[in-house]
């Protein structure tokens, strides 16, 4: 046989700075992100205009804010198995096609029941962005700095909500609630012209379903030009799967079942707190004796809390990724807890509710890095997509389970300690999540035909039989 020079592609990235295209890669997806945050939250900020303009009643605006919570879950589910098979590029561009669309069309609903299902499309999309773009961009990222980078891109969401609040308040008094829609539409639609022209597939997804080496090498060059004399190419992962499969028969194999079951219940618990907080926190306050506008302020400071991200995912590049983000809800389980001891302490209240606000937002934002790193190539799509999908339901629980301890007349401390056990439930899940093993195989690219090469072994296990593609 020919002798052939192979290139490992994630050694490659691991090796190598991270490279100007890299940073494209990033700075697309950032931008994704970012305005997942906008859309998403942009209702919330046009629900008042609505109110007046429509002649609503709090109760009817209820589906449409729901709406898009719905379409979110539905959206990442659905598009994880897809991107799984037909790849991150298309599926993302054609996500952030829907929910570009959906938004400006919603900008010329004149009643509430197309508003409402023009928002769960627009959810759609949005829940079929947000894992993709954690996916593709965890694949070009070195193993060393994955965590960081992943979360500082996850930051784009809760600024891309901010950056909707601020626009808002400036463009409604000049073009009313619609021009908040049509901005949030048109801009993911220019996005999409861009990601057609300049956002490459994921090397490892190409790898794995075995693509073309030329369109393997032209991307890669981008990062390490010395790969243009390569006529083969491999990617060594954990892995456990047989040849040919992927999605949701990785995510749900023996091998990783465990793993996802606690990761959708690590997910679907941090929402439950947040949303539950984020929803309800103004209206306990108040109740507990607190001034609307003391109530308000104090509470706008716990979605806030995300500024632990980065450090976070350092932490997580450095230790046991895990352990650090159990440690986070944790310790944020304690401080949601003592919200409910430190009412009548207005200094101390206002620690509180900022330092749980950064240790649960921290944790939260984690969890798309810490999924993305826990799956193999083939379910990584899947796997980061359906945590993401199962835990928006969370969310909604969240928003029932404090309206409902509220209805009987539970006191705001035990409101706190139930809501503050929901993070102890997503600490433990990651502890288990911890002994789950997985195995060692390795995928290899060439020219030619697939033959079956000797599997690796790893932390004492055998690994799956590794394809190679040979002149």
């Amino acid at each position: 046989m020919e002798e052939t020079k192979t290139v490992d592609v994630q050694a490659l990235i691991n090796t190598r700075p991270f490279s100007h295209y890299q940073w494209l890669v990033f700075a697309m997806c950032f931008v994704i992100v970012l305005m997942d945050g906008f859309d998403t939250a942009a209702i919330g900020f046009i629900a008042p205009s609505l109110v007046a303009e429509w002649h609503l009643s709090r109760a009817a605006l209820a589906p449409v804010l729901s709406a898009a919570l719905f379409g979110l879950a539905c959206g990442a589910i659905s598009s994880g198995p897809l991107a799984d098979r037909y790849g991150r590029r298309l599926v993302l561009i054609v996500s952030v096609l829907i929910f570009g669309v959906a938004c400006l069309a919603s900008g010329h609903a004149n009643e509430l029941t197309g508003l409402t299902v023009l928002r769960f499309v627009t959810g759609v999309g949005l829940g079929a962005a947000m894992p993709n773009a954690v996916t593709l961009m965890s694949e070009f990222c070195p193993q060393s700095r994955r965590a960081t980078i992943v979360n500082m891109m996850f930051c784009g969401f809760p600024l891309g909500a901010a950056f909707g609040g601020f626009l808002a308040a400036w463009m409604i008094p000049q073009f009313g609630w619609r021009g908040v829609l049509y901005f949030g539409g048109a801009v993911p639609l220019i996005l999409t012209a861009m990601l057609v022209l300049a956002l490459p597939e994921s090397i490892q997804y190409m790898v794995s379903q075995r693509k073309p080496v030329e369109r393997i090498r032209r991307v890669l060059a981008r990062i390490a030009p010395e790969v243009q004399s390569a006529d083969a190419f491999v990617i060594r992962e954990t892995v456990k799967h047989g040849a040919g499969s992927g999605g949701a028969s990785v995510v749900l194999s023996r091998p990783y079942l465990l793993g996802s079951l606690m990761l959708w219940v690590c997910y679907f618990m941090g929402l439950v707190i947040f949303y539950g907080l984020i929803n309800w926190m103004p209206v306990l306050l108040r109740d507990a004796g607190l001034s609307p506008q003391r109530a308000a302020m104090v509470s706008a400071l716990f979605p806030l809390g995300g500024v632990g991200t980065v450090l976070c995912g350092m932490l997580m590049d450095r230790f046991n990724p895990n352990g650090v983000v159990a440690a986070a809800y944790a310790l944020g389980a304690i401080c949601v807890y003592a919200i409910g001891q430190t009412v009548g302490n207005m200094g101390l209240l206002v620690c509180t509710v900022f330092i749980a606000g950064v240790l649960v937002n921290t944790a939260q934002a984690s969890m798309p890095s810490l999924a993305a790193a826990f799956y193999p190539t083939a379910g990584r799509g899947t796997g980061v997509a359906w945590m993401l999908g199962v835990g928006r339901f969370g969310g909604i629980a969240g928003s029932f389970l404090v309206a409902e301890l509220s209805r009987q007349q539970m006191s705001l401390s035990g409101i706190f300690s139930v809501v503050a056990m929901a993070g102890a439930v997503s600490c433990v899940a990651l502890l288990f999540k911890q002994f789950g093993s997985r195995q060692s195989a390795v995928q290899e690219v060439k020219d030619g035909q697939p033959v079956v090469i000797d599997g690796l072994r790893h932390g004492g296990l055998q690994g799956s039989a590794t394809w190679a593609f040979v002149r």
